[in-house]
């Protein structure tokens, strides 16, 4: 997926930005190598397969499946990281954990920058630090789902994480965990939440609630959303701040 990073303040192009995003990217690269679905020789990969154990893993696989347990729990089963496969097993794809915890973990390098914003993309979702008392928040646009060429919304942010799910860009990949179907009534959901781990997990749930997103955004506490249903109609969820 695409990396982009945007940086203000001392440090925002010298050796040690350059530095600060090696590391952002080394980062990744191994979340892939550990968690990747689509490397048959990732770690989930062979613990999905039964070669080796969750004991035998290295400690980070025990995180994100105890962040998918408890998102399962607190979705109601909407969010699952165990679905049916097609040969009627469960299998395990912890993508919509990992994605957001991989990009929060991987911005350690860039929160040692001192007197230095940061806003990291993976894949349209972001992360963003504001820590200058005098800097203007991130102004982050949510495409229409309907006409991704088009901007439906802005979203100031100073620090946290912005996660939109949807099937615009990649089709039908998302699944309510408790049916095994796609769901319906629904065109996409934006969460802006603390951390990008979790913006990422209830954009994915509520989208998985389908027509009932936004009445299950709302009982998230905290948190704002944006959801867009397919007549092109909006429902803001949360304290305001989306406009």
């Amino acid at each position: 997926m695409p990396i982009s990073l945007a940086l203000r303040g001392r440090h925002a192009d010298d050796e040690r930005a350059r530095a600060a995003w090696a590391e952002v990217l080394a980062s990744l690269r191994e979340a892939d190598r550990v968690f990747s679905t689509y490397r048959p020789d990732s770690v989930v990969s062979r613990l999905d397969r039964g070669e080796i154990t969750e004991d035998e893993c290295p400690p980070e696989v025990g995180e994100v499946l105890a962040l998918g347990a408890l998102a399962q729990a607190q979705s109601d089963g909407a969010f699952r990281i165990r679905r049916p496969g097609p040969d009627g097993r469960l299998a395990l794809d912890p993508s919509g954990v990992v994605k957001g915890w991989a990009v929060d973990r991987a911005t350690a390098a860039l929160i040692a920058l001192p007197a230095t914003d940061f806003c990291l993309s993976a894949g349209g979702d972001l992360t963003c630090r504001t820590i200058r008392p005098s800097a203007p928040p991130w102004r982050i646009g949510i495409e229409d789902p309907l006409d991704p060429r088009r901007i439906i919304a802005v979203v100031p942010v100073f620090s946290g994480g912005v996660a939109t799910s949807g099937t615009a860009h990649r089709g039908g990949h998302l699944v309510d965990g408790r049916t095994g179907r796609a769901p319906e009534g629904v065109a996409s959901v934006t969460v802006i939440a603390d951390t990008l781990t979790w913006a990422d997990i209830e954009a994915t749930a509520a989208y998985a609630h389908g027509a009932d997103a936004a009445r299950w955004l709302g009982t998230r506490p905290g948190r704002r959303g944006l959801v867009v249903w397919p007549d092109g109609g909006t429902t803001v969820t949360g304290p305001t701040g989306i406009s």
